[in-house]
């Protein structure tokens, strides 16, 4: 009998087993009246994260195990697929069990929520330009102005946004070493320093083509790197909002419920709508909501004719998101159903969550702890502000001006932060799906505002 521990340590089937099972217990730990429930495999998926990828990294190139450490550290500790595949699972079964009162929704707080979307954007976008210049001018450490933008996109867990801030950091970068030439010492010795902070300014009057190329590279790399450490932080920074918002703003919970179902009462009598029947489950109907959301997700939009030389996509979690509700409201469309048991469906989406948030923990776990750590600090620091900033401006917008019931507003909060984790978190918090709804009706204008000012964030001066 032969069984290679090492193996099976690094297995990604192993880890996520282990930091679902470890973060239900977890999850069922009482601190007072508060307990973490699905949120709790995020956290355990963080240490088992940071744990596994100490462990591969001590194998030295002369080990045998050499070879199987870099190839489960070079695929991110779990593949990316099984990251997506959860996600799309998890959006799904959320957009059927919403779908039913969206039309209610749209109509009562539609426009509200485009504004919610695009405010809470646009102050974390306020927030991380805050940040650079404070980090840069006043901290001076060892964080590049692209890695701190990167964050913006990191801290509100946009993919679509990573997109664009990537493909609009290369047209600044590639601006930077076109104005080189013309700038003062001090200028031309910041853009060194992101390139070789060995390298001098009186060396170089000009760049050569083969240092503008390591800039560029670099500059993209920055916000990949500021992304990675912003994203667990802006997880985390949410999840925690939705939990303790209630007990700090002091809200009963319950008189919010009991507001909401009579404001939806009222709404629902106003739109109107068919009664059509649910079904225990239809595995062809989650199926045909996930084939046509992640297709409609799949579509780019051409934003050149507001002035933007961008294409713009719902990605894979608002074109499921989209899709699903969209066939969640029609009904049916012939034998396929898409009204499905609610018990049902909350044990999927409970489930795909779990899996869904262990493997954020599991893939992130290492870069929270060495920000922690020290390496990447002010990253995490940045992430921590920009998520918390927008998230209160949110709040208090949604709570205060708009005057939207936390039901909704924690979804709608969510979808502003385009946090799927989050929109977990707030569903498990509240115990029902009905801030998905804010969620969806928000999260759209949310990606544009994240593509938008992501742009601009990178057009003004670092």
């Amino acid at each position: 009998m032969v069984f290679e521990a090492a193996k099976w340590i690094m297995n990604p089937f192993v880890l996520m087993f282990v930091a679902v099972f470890s973060g239900m217990l977890f999850g069922k730990i009482r601190f007072g009246k508060f307990s973490f429930g699905v949120s709790g495999t995020l956290f355990t998926g963080l240490l088992i994260g940071w744990l596994v990828v100490r462990f591969a990294n001590g194998f030295g190139e002369g080990s045998p195990k050499f070879s199987a450490a870099q190839s489960f550290l070079a695929k991110g500790i779990i593949p990316k697929d099984f990251f997506y595949l959860f996600l799309i699972l998890f959006v799904a079964t959320v957009g059927l069990l919403a779908a039913k009162d969206i039309g209610a929704v749209l109509k009562k707080y539609g426009g509200k929520f485009v504004a919610l979307g695009l405010i809470i954007t646009f102050i974390g976008a306020a927030a991380t330009y805050g940040m650079t210049i404070l980090t840069t001018k006043v901290f001076e450490g060892d964080s590049t102005p692209y890695e701190v933008s990167g964050v913006y996109t990191g801290a509100l867990t946009s993919s679509p946004g990573l997109a664009a801030a990537t493909e609009t950091a290369t047209k600044h970068a590639t601006k930077v070493t076109e104005e080189y030439a013309g700038m003062d010492m001090e200028e031309k010795t910041k853009v060194l320093n992101m390139i070789d902070k060995d390298l001098q300014a009186a060396d170089y009057p000009e760049l050569t083509e083969d240092l503008k190329k390591r800039f560029i590279q670099n500059a993209e790399a920055g916000i990949g790197v500021g992304h990675a450490i912003g994203y667990p932080f802006g997880v985390i920074v949410v999840i925690i909002a939705v939990n303790f918002f209630p007990k700090i703003f002091k809200m009963d919970l319950e008189k919010e419920k009991a507001q909401f179902k009579q404001e939806m009462e009222e709404a629902r009598s106003a739109a109107g709508g068919r009664d059509i029947p649910e079904v225990d489950f239809d595995l062809i109907g989650l199926c045909l909501s996930m084939l046509v959301g992640y297709t409609i997700g799949k579509i780019g939009i051409d934003l050149s004719f507001i002035g933007i030389d961008q294409t713009f996509s719902l990605g894979s979690t608002g074109g499921v998101l989209i899709g699903s509700l969209l066939l969640g409201y029609i009904g049916k469309i012939g034998p396929i159903s898409f009204r499905m048991n609610s018990k049902i469906l909350g044990i999927v989406r409970q489930l795909s969550l779990a899996f869904f948030l262990a493997i954020v923990g599991l893939r992130y776990g290492f870069k929270v702890f060495d920000a922690l750590a020290g390496s990447g600090l002010t990253l995490a620091i940045v992430g921590l502000v920009v998520g918390l900033v927008a998230m209160l401006v949110g709040f208090f917008i949604g709570k205060y001006v708009f005057k939207i019931n936390w039901i909704m507003l924690s979804g709608a909060i969510c979808g502003g932060m385009t946090s799927t984790p989050g929109l977990g978190a707030a569903v498990d918090a509240i115990g029902t799906d009905d801030p998905a709804a804010g969620y969806g009706a928000t999260y759209p204008f949310a990606l544009i505002g994240m593509v938008l000012f992501t742009i601009i964030l990178h057009g003004l001066p670092m």
